[in-house]
Order: C-alpha cells, then sequence, then structure tokens
C-alpha cells in the first residue's frame, strides 16, 4: 500500500506533518479529513526510515524528503508542453495526462516536477497556478500563456502553441551563440599571446636596456611598466578584476543596476539594435500566438510583453496597453515606443488591424524579423573576425615596436 506524506493544519491552528498509508491519493485524503485536520500539502513516497506515523498516536513526526535541487532542461519542458497538448487534444483527462508524463519523464527532477503539479491539480489547483508555485520550471510568460489558455477553454491550443514558441525561441537562440563562438574565441587568444608576451618575453629585454644610456621612448616605458606590474602583482590584480566583476554583477541584477544595465545596452551602437529586433520578433510573436489562440487582445498583451526581457522596453509597452484599454486602436498606441517598433513595422500592424488579420500578420513580422536579425548576426559576425585578427595582430605589432626602437637607440649610440 503506497505511503503518503502529509502536511495539514490542526483545528488549533498549529501545523503537523507525518506519513500515513492509503490506497491512493483520495483515500489519503479522507483519512486526514476524518482526523478533523485540514491537508495543505499531500505527497506520495517513503520516508527515510520506512516508519508510518498516523496522527493521534502520540508518536512523533517523521519529517518530509529533501527536494531534489536538480533543474528541468528546457528540452525536457518543452516535451511535457507538446506531449501534455496532444494528450488533452486527445481526450484525455488532465490529472491522467499528467500522470503519464511523471512516469515516461526522462530524469528523475522531471518526473518529479511532473507530480508535483499533478498532486496540486487534483487537489484542486488550477494548472497556471500549479505551474506557477515552481518558477525556476515554469517562467511567468509560460503560466501566463496556460492561465489564459485555462480561461478560454483553450488549453490544448495555447500548449501546442508554447511548444512551437519554445522551439523557435531555442533555435535563435542556438544562432546567437554559435555566432559568437568564433569572436569569443578570438578574444581568449588574444588575451594569453599578451599575457605572455608581458610575461615571459619582455622581461629578456630589460637587461638590454639597463644599459642604454638616455631616457627610452615612451612606448617602451609603457610596456616594461606593464610587465612589470603583471609579474610581480599579477595575482592581486586577477583578484581585484574577479572581485569588481562580481559587484558589477550583483549591482546589475538589483532593480536599479539592471535598468542601467539595460539602457547603456540599448544605446549601444550595434548590440543595441539587434537587441531591439529580437525583442519585438518575440512581442509579436507571442501575441500573435496568443491572439491565433483565441486570446483577447488586452489578455495577450500582457503576457506577451513579459516576454520582452528588457525591464525599459517593458514599461514602454505598458503604457501602449493602458492606451489600448482606453479604447485606442493597437497599431497607433505602440508608434510611441520607436526604440522597439519601427514605423514601418507600425504601418504593417495598423493596416493588419483594420483588416482583421492581426495574429497572423504578427507572426509574419516576426519570420522576417527573424531572418533579418539572423543575417544581421552573421554580417556582424563577419566583421568581427577580421577586427579581432586586426586587434591581436596591432597589439603584438605595438609590443615589438616599443621593444625595437631602444634597440635602434642603441645602434645608433655605438655608431
Amino acid at each position: 500500500m503506497p505511503t503518503f506524506q502529509y502536511r495539514a493544519l490542526q483545528p488549533n491552528g498549529a501545523i503537523i506533518e507525518g506519513t500515513l498509508n492509503a490506497g491512493g491519493r483520495p483515500e489519503a485524503l479522507r483519512q486526514i479529513e476524518t482526523l478533523e485536520f485540514r491537508p495543505l500539502k499531500l505527497s506520495e513516497g517513503r520516508s527515510k526510515t520506512g516508519k508510518i506515523t498516523v496522527p493521534g498516536t502520540g508518536e512523533g513526526t517523521t519529517p518530509l524528503p529533501a527536494p531534489i535541487s536538480e533543474r528541468v532542461s528546457s528540452k525536457e519542458l518543452e516535451t511535457f508542453t507538446r506531449l501534455l497538448s496532444s494528450l488533452l487534444a486527445a481526450g484525455v483527462p488532465l490529472s491522467r495526462a499528467l500522470v503519464i508524463l511523471a512516469k515516461e519523464a526522462s530524469s528523475p527532477a522531471a518526473a518529479t516536477k511532473w507530480r508535483e503539479v499533478h498532486d496540486l491539480v487534483v487537489d484542486g489547483v488550477s494548472l497556471a497556478d500549479a505551474m506557477a508555485k515552481s518558477p525556476d520550471t515554469f517562467p511567468k510568460v509560460y503560466t501566463a500563456m496556460v492561465q489564459a489558455g485555462e480561461a478560454g477553454g483553450f488549453l490544448d491550443g495555447v500548449l501546442a502553441q508554447i511548444a512551437d514558441f519554445q522551439s523557435r525561441e531555442k533555435d535563435l537562440k542556438s544562432r546567437v551563440a554559435t555566432a559568437m563562438i568564433y569572436p569569443a574565441v578570438l578574444f581568449v587568444l588574444a588575451l594569453v599571446v599578451l599575457s605572455v608576451l608581458l610575461v615571459f618575453f619582455i622581461p629578456k629585454f630589460q637587461t638590454v636596456f639597463a644599459n642604454v644610456k638616455g631616457s627610452l621612448p615612451l612606448i617602451t616605458e609603457i610596456i616594461i611598466a606593464t610587465s612589470r606590474i603583471l609579474r610581480e602583482y599579477g595575482l592581486v590584480v586577477a583578484a581585484a578584476l574577479t572581485g569588481g566583476f562580481f559587484l558589477l554583477r550583483t549591482w546589475f541584477s538589483s532593480e536599479k543596476g539592471r535598468r542601467v544595465w539595460e539602457g547603456l545596452v540599448l544605446e549601444s551602437p550595434i548590440v543595441g539594435g539587434l537587441l531591439s529586433q529580437f525583442a519585438m520578433a518575440r512581442f509579436c510573436r507571442m501575441l500573435g500566438t496568443l491572439m491565433g489562440a483565441g486570446v483577447p487582445l488586452i489578455q495577450g498583451l500582457n503576457v506577451a510583453r513579459k516576454s520582452i526581457g528588457n525591464q525599459i522596453l517593458v514599461d514602454a509597452v505598458a503604457k501602449s496597453i493602458e492606451q489600448v484599454q482606453q479604447g485606442g486602436r493597437l497599431g497607433q498606441s505602440l508608434a510611441e515606443c520607436r526604440t522597439l517598433f519601427p514605423g514601418s513595422v507600425m504601418e504593417m500592424i495598423s493596416v493588419a488591424e483594420e483588416s482583421g488579420h492581426l495574429d497572423r500578420e504578427l507572426v509574419r513580422i516576426a519570420n522576417v524579423t527573424e531572418e533579418e536579425l539572423d543575417r544581421q548576426l552573421k554580417t556582424a559576425v563577419a566583421l568581427a573576425e577580421p577586427l579581432m585578427l586586426f586587434l591581436i595582430a596591432g597589439f603584438i605589432g605595438i609590443i615589438f615596436i616599443g621593444m625595437l626602437l631602444p634597440v635602434f637607440s642603441l645602434q645608433d649610440n655605438i655608431k
């Protein structure tokens, strides 16, 4: 007989935890209610000692097991979403579909998480609220879309749209990451080459320069001073840079720091434009997906703006949503957010809004924007490769010139 671990509220207001045997969750709930306890949490599993504790026996309670610390991967979440959509579309009840997915999960962490969602749903919690209790697995945009699907009665369709959206976004992020690999390798290579030159190559010239009469060229003195600092205080410099990095990272993770960082990124010449296009593509695809699934415009806007990622752009879109709520048209209200929506996109949205094909047009805009973004990324990477090589050659050339200038001066003195 299965063992259930529970957490319940006693009549006097105290919380009690323990374990009991029951043929299933309904029977376990009935046992708890018979004892006049109000169940707060009920999960199936074994206690560490294998001992069964029932309230009212005078024995101590058994603590609940520690939760699994593994995170559910994005691939597992996408698979779960797509299979849940297919099961619901086939007429399988939600609770039964969750049980099937928990049994077929590819990892213990995913199986545990799907069972937690199932247990909450069986206890009467909505699917969106059950998922919202695990924000590390289900993002806010995900739960908001599920909530919209539950409210509108088209949960299976929304889940299918979520799975498609996850697949497209993962593919776009993969292309971005792939495009940045080669520039990142070149950057690391440049740092290694410069460090080796300054630490091991430059000191060999110092003994030669010690006998040079007169002052050394300024560039040579700078290179020698840099080499001396790295050799004598290299660990201190590395520790200071590491500490500064973590301090900046901590500050940028705060509300104020994140807004400052996002503003700097948006104002940067190349990255800012790419980020704005990426955010616009996510927003348009999300809104078009939701509207295509039958979600009302206002609700879809509130969900789609959470997918933008940049809080400055989210605030700008929030102002546009307020205008739509007051009766304004979507195209006109979004026109005030020029950083995110160019004039041509606003015209396309306005025309599609008038013709009643806004959902399809938004998805088309997202497809076109992603294709354009892919081309721009390839162009930027193509330009970054020779630029990085030029910088590496430039730094190495400056070091060699700085080291050879005193040699030429020494030769002139010998003549």
